[in-house]
């Protein structure tokens, strides 16, 4: 797998990402046109994006970083394809090298279903392992989304 750095997703790079996160993430957060998605990554200050390819050169992951409130905020989405196979924890790995702080948002039960009617598997497993912690006090809850702040923290 290659790991590709960009400040600002291309068109076609953009529409992959879309369709990436409209395929893993829970259907109640998916974006119905791309406009929509764009809106979302226009509002992502001082962002930082890493492409995930293959060698064909097909998009199979995208992480971004970018600041909201003063934080170092991320998201990440890996391919189904792709999961258990040590990229996400490559992907993470990468940015603690360049943050001393990263913080996110987890969904932290098994509520929600994807697109393709399959239940969202949450992720927390996947983080704890990856040395962020839980902050349970600090939750989002929206209509279409109930989930955890997350934070690693370089020691």
């Amino acid at each position: 797998m290659l790991f590709s750095n960009t400040h600002f997703l291309n068109p076609e790079e953009k529409q992959v990402v879309f369709k990436l996160w409209n395929q893993e993430y829970p259907k109640s957060l998916s974006y119905s046109k791309i406009d929509e998605f764009d809106n979302y990554l226009a509002g992502l200050k001082n962002s930082n994006h890493v492409l995930v390819k293959d060698e064909r050169n097909n998009i199979l992951g995208w992480y971004s970083d970018f600041k909201r409130d003063d934080e170092l905020w991320f998201a990440m989405i890996l391919d189904t394809s792709i999961h258990e196979k040590g990229i996400g924890t490559r992907l993470i790995e990468r940015a603690k090298k360049s943050n001393k702080i990263l913080n996110g948002w987890a969904i932290d039960h098994a509520k929600y279903l994807k697109r393709d009617g399959s239940i969202y598997k949450s992720p927390l497993k996947f983080y704890l392992k990856n040395n962020f912690e839980i902050l349970q006090d600090t939750r989002l809850e929206l209509p279409n989304l109930s989930a955890v702040k997350i934070r690693w923290t370089q020691k």
